[in-house]
């Protein structure tokens, strides 16, 4: 039998979120959508990724616009992590590049004023930046005819996701006061819960997509 080695297996699927800070949205939606695609959710230490051994097909990052970086999650977002059984912990806030977003096939802003500073920064990631609830209400009523039947991977269902979503969206009138995500930092319980219940029903439409 031929021996695989990473050289052999595709790359993988890389999904950045982005946010402000980097301290309590993207990293929600990091963890969360990592959790719910079984994806590693700790940034690659070199070529070879963060593990040893054959790369994995999906990663999931995050990082802010003007990030604080260097901080953990915020205490709050990690408790909402916890009560839907996400793991908060090890995480460390990281500003945006245009090296990150070069290297990143889908990238899932929190607001539309993220989606617009990404694509400021890079302007070749704009047909494959969403904000996270413009991205699952585009693929609400997705057939799943579409995308790759038996023997896909999640990566593979991902990738054309992607193509799909930006083809509905130049169809699609946009729905700006839909599609962001409030910004709970500094803000009370409720607002944290707020955020938490606009951007998690996104996440499990796109984990859901890509699962199918």
């Amino acid at each position: 039998m031929a021996r695989v080695t990473p050289s052999d297996v595709p790359a993988p699927f890389r999904v950045l979120a982005v946010c402000t800070g980097n301290v309590c949205r993207s990293p929600a939606v990091e963890r969360l959508l990592a959790a719910r695609l079984g994806a590693p959710y700790r940034r690659p230490a070199g070529p070879g990724g963060a593990r040893r051994g054959l790369l994995p097909a999906v990663e999931v990052a995050s990082a802010g616009t003007g990030a604080v970086s260097g901080a953990p999650m915020t205490d709050r977002m990690a408790s909402l992590l916890l009560e839907h059984g996400c793991d908060p912990t090890g995480f460390v806030a990281r500003q945006v590049t245009p090296g990150m977003l070069r290297g990143t096939d889908l990238v899932l802003a929190l607001t539309a004023q993220h989606r617009s500073a990404v694509i400021r920064l890079e302007p070749g990631a704009a047909v494959r930046t969403f904000t996270v609830r413009e991205l699952a209400r585009l693929l609400l009523d997705l057939d799943p005819a579409d995308l790759p039947g038996a023997g896909a991977t999640t990566a593979d269902r991902l990738r054309a996701v992607v193509p799909l979503a930006a083809a509905r969206r130049r169809a699609v009138p946009p729905r700006p006061e839909d599609d962001d995500v409030i910004d709970p930092y500094l803000g009370t319980d409720a607002q944290y819960r707020t955020a938490f219940a606009q951007l998690a029903p996104a996440v499990l439409e796109i984990a859901g997509a890509a699962r199918r």
